[in-house]
Order: structure tokens, then sequence, then C-alpha cells
């Protein structure tokens, strides 16, 4: 089980860390490049899990009204550097600080992963519930079903754990919180760590 004040406190301590060993290439940037292109103009986005800010929430703020929510201060403190144009929040996926309908597009890359297994459903129902109608949510998770801890994660000393889904149990959550699935694809990437890794991304809209 994931426990979300190991995960805050992990990435508190090695936010530098993180920042420095985050690559900015890959696949999973151009998966987001095609989203934006979709967006209308001067969208409302939440880059749900923002961490330090780059790549996905500049990519974001460059054309939308971009706004990111992290439950590490460390790394919004970061964010604020990399992206002074972006309204940042400190809040829980599972309890977003923000009003229903708030948002046009919601991304949430490598987060999830994060998340108690039993408090998934409850992060993709708060997607659905800040998205205003018709609404858009593009996500990354794990193909297949996976926890881990690692007490030395980026040879830090600071422990990190992680809960990933899968890609069968993510598409029912997002069926289950309202989400027409629009598109779904695996794609290697290597945007959260220096190793390749084998996501599952999902783009879905709101039913209104």
């Amino acid at each position: 089980m994931v426990d979300k004040n190991v995960v805050r406190r992990g990435y508190d301590e090695l936010a530098e860390a993180y920042a420095a060993d985050r690559n900015e290439d890959g696949c999973g940037r151009e998966v987001l490049a095609q989203f934006r292109r979709g967006l209308p103009e001067s969208a409302r986005v939440l880059d749900a899990g923002c961490g330090q800010g780059t790549p996905v929430l500049r990519d974001l703020s460059g054309s939308t009204t971009a706004t990111g929510v992290d439950v590490s201060r460390a790394q919004l403190e970061l964010a604020a550097d990399r992206v002074p144009d972006a309204a940042l929040a400190q809040g829980d996926m599972a309890a977003l600080p923000f009003d229903d309908g708030a948002f046009d597009a919601v991304t949430a890359y490598h987060s999830l992963i994060h998340v108690p297994r039993d408090q998934h459903q409850a992060v993709v129902d708060e997607f659905a519930r800040v998205l205003a109608d018709g609404g858009q949510l593009l996500c990354s998770e794990g193909p297949a079903e996976w926890r881990g801890t690692n007490p030395d994660w980026l040879d830090t000393g600071v422990e990190m754990q992680w809960h990933i889904a899968g890609a069968e149990a993510t598409r029912d959550q997002l069926q289950t919180a309202g989400f027409a699935i629009e598109r779904e694809w695996e794609v290697g990437d290597s945007l959260d760590e220096g190793e390749d890794a084998r996501w599952t991304f999902f783009t879905a809209r709101v039913e209104g």
C-alpha cells in the first residue's frame, strides 16, 4: 500500500535530485503536443501532479491558461521558478482544491502511480468533477498492475513508493467516472526516469 505521506516527504526531500534526473524528451512529450493541438484557444488546463513544472506544465503554459497542483511543497517551489506564468496549488489529487467544472482539460503524467490503489477511482472521479462538460483528459498509467518501494530512489537515500493500477483497471475507472475513452495507446517513454519504461496513455472526454 502506498503511504501518501511517504510520497510527499520523498518528493520534498529529493526535489533537486529528481528535477536533475527528469528527462524532458521522449514520446510522452509528443503525445502532449498532439493533445494540446486539439484544445481550444485559451483553454483552462490543470496539470495534476505537476512536480517541478517541466516539461508538461511549461509546455501547457505556452498556449493555455495552465494551473499545476502537486502534493509536494518543494516541487511547487521549483515549478514557480520554472513556469512563472502558471498558477500553482498544493493539494491531494483525491480531493482537488478546485470548483466543479473549473477546467477544460486535465493532464496527469505519471502521477496516478503514486496514489494508493484504493484511491485511484476517487482521483479519476475528481478529474471528471473539475472538468467542464465535454472536457478532455490526458493521463498515463503502466500497462500492468505493479507495486513497489525503493528505499534509496535516485541514490538519494530517500524512500519512494508506487502502485500502478494497470491499463485494464484504469480503463474501467475512467468509464465509471463518466469518461468516454477516445484513444488508448502504449508507448516507450523516459520522461519520468532515466531508463526507458512502457506507459499506456489515455485520452478521454467527459460525457455531458
